[in-house]
């Protein structure tokens, strides 16, 4: 087993606005891309897990074409750049899931 860090060329997280996190899962090679698809691990449920947000508030959209998949879901805390934001990019929130192991 390999963790998505391992797997990935990029794992990035940013953004997608003020309410919004996206992370992005970027791949150099097909067959890795479809071991990662395969293993049906990046869910929302994942996300759920990983980050306490519902299931019904997050969006994992592959795209093959590209070897990516974007996974999108809402802000945890203040918005970016409000008092107490700890990460105004959303530069730092793609750790967790890094760490998921894809066997």
């Amino acid at each position: 087993m390999n963790s998505l860090y391992e797997l990935a060329d990029v794992v990035r997280s940013k953004n997608a606005g003020p309410l919004l996190i996206t992370i992005d899962l970027l791949f150099d090679k097909p067959e890795i891309f479809d071991r990662v698809m395969a293993s049906e691990i990046i869910t929302p449920d994942l996300i759920e897990e990983i980050y306490g947000i519902p299931q019904n508030e997050v969006r994992v959209v592959p795209f093959a074409a590209a070897l990516a998949i974007k996974i999108t879901f809402p802000r945890v805390g203040p918005l970016s750049g409000s008092p107490g934001d700890r990460d105004v990019y959303g530069a730092q929130q793609h750790t967790p899931i890094a760490e998921v192991k894809i066997p």
